[in-house]
C-alpha cells in the first residue's frame, strides 16, 4: 500500500467499525436461541398495552342480518 491510500484505509476502517457500533448498540437485546425469541433485560420496564376482550365472533351483526334475509326468502318462496 502506498502511503497517500493508508490514511484514507484507515479512515474507512474506522468509520465500518463506528458503524457496526452505532448498530449493534440501536437493535436492542433481544436475541434468537434455539428458537426461542428472549426479550431484552428492559422489558419489565416497558409499558404495558391492555387490549379488552372484545365478541368472540367479529361479524355477529352480518350473520345475523344474513340469517334474517334468508328466513324472509324462505318465508316469500324464494328459496328452497
Amino acid at each position: 500500500m502506498s502511503a497517500a491510500k493508508k490514511p484514507a484505509c484507515l479512515t474507512m476502517v474506522a468509520c465500518g467499525l463506528g458503524l457496526a457500533a452505532l448498530l449493534g448498540t440501536s437493535t436492542g437485546c433481544q436475541v434468537t436461541v434455539a428458537g426461542q425469541t428472549l426479550p431484552s433485560p428492559y422489558y419489565m420496564d416497558d409499558d404495558v398495552q391492555y387490549f379488552a376482550p372484545g365478541p368472540e365472533f367479529k361479524l355477529q351483526r352480518e350473520a345475523a342480518a344474513l340469517k334474517a334475509y334468508k328466513e324472509e326468502q324462505v318465508l316469500q318462496g324464494l328459496q328452497p
